[in-house]
């Protein structure tokens, strides 16, 4: 008989609708009961994210500031270096961070020193006791097996929504592009970071079909971020109205329920969430969020504001990284 956290990766539609279309006290309760077999429910990691290379980059999803097809105001930025980045790791982990993510405005990472200075930050974070985590654009077999030989811990490359609504959304890189950097990271013993963004005006379909495609993957994404639009100006999605804080908590109970032993990241557009809000989001099995007061481009909480919340909830930072290091 299969127990209600079995690991699967054969969902139906229907059956993932099923499970979101819960009545919000049994979705929650279900996802809390699985949340607790995997996770321990009062521990939530820090992760912190620095744009290493900002704006000028070639795509052109509809969301995003940086890319060079939008007037956003956003300038382009060189790579900064090493030293710049390896201070920020450590001043993010002096407030309780214990993964820290790079990220990059590039379609493809670039060979040569751009690349071999990116290996050196890996480098660098883990010896500050930390994990690392990247998001380059796309990659090459052998940029992936680089990275692992750096010590990187995952690789950030979201799908972002649904194969059906993904080209409204960006048409300069396919979801096949997608799933095959996704596959170079995993052949690379590097774990996947891969989640999605909900708020883009995809219909319900494209949410639980995003959700399906993340479930499919072996194993699991390692970290699956749930991510709400910034709405940026200049961009196509800029004037998109805000959505219903309750529909990303069902968003995340039934990504917990889903992918049990995933690490589910509460990501972009908690600025906009009421602290209610959040604590339902954690309630409904988040177990991570992103400190310091930017995500790449866009605003985020405070730190001493999530620490007094996670205190008022009675719940901590976690003190030590979810890898080995």
């Amino acid at each position: 008989m299969e127990t209600l956290d079995a690991i699967r990766h054969d969902w139906s539609l229907d059956e993932i609708a099923e499970i979101h279309e819960l009545p919000l006290p049994d979705l929650l309760f279900r996802a809390q009961t699985i949340h607790r077999a995997h996770h321990d429910p009062l521990q939530v990691q820090g992760c912190a994210l620095l744009s290493v290379k900002t704006g000028g980059c070639a795509e052109d999803c509809a969301y995003c500031p940086q890319s060079s097809r939008y007037d956003t105001g956003l300038g382009r930025g060189r790579l900064i270096s090493v030293e710049d980045t390896l201070a920020a790791a450590e001043s993010a982990r002096d407030q309780g961070a214990t993964r820290f993510c790079m990220g990059a405005a590039w379609r493809s990472a670039p060979r040569g020193a751009q690349f071999e200075r990116v290996l050196e930050m890996v480098r660098g974070v883990r010896a500050l006791g930390l994990e690392a985590c990247c998001t380059l654009g796309m990659l090459s077999a052998e940029q992936a097996v680089a990275l692992a030989d750096a010590g990187l811990t995952a690789y950030n490359h979201n799908l972002d929504t649904s194969p059906e609504y993904y080209g409204a959304i960006i048409t300069t890189r396919t979801y096949a592009d997608r799933l095959e950097t996704l596959g170079f990271v995993r052949d690379a013993g590097v774990t996947v970071c891969c989640g999605g963004i909900i708020g883009m005006g995809e219909v319900l379909a494209d949410r639980l079909g995003l959700l399906q495609q993340l479930a499919a993957q072996s194993p699991h994404p390692e970290s699956v971020p749930i991510n709400v639009l910034v709405p940026v100006a200049g961009t196509p999605l800029g004037d998109t109205p805000p959505i219903d804080p309750l529909e990303l908590v069902r968003v995340i109970a039934t990504a917990r329920i889903l992918m049990p032993a995933s690490i589910v990241r509460l990501s972009a557009g908690r600025l906009a969430l009421s602290d209610e809000a959040q604590a339902l989001c954690l309630l409904a099995g988040a177990s991570s969020i992103f400190i310091g007061d930017k995500l790449l481009t866009t605003g985020n909480p405070e730190a001493e504001r999530d620490r007094e919340l996670l205190d008022r909830l009675g719940m901590r930072l976690r003190t030590e990284p979810l890898t080995v290091i």
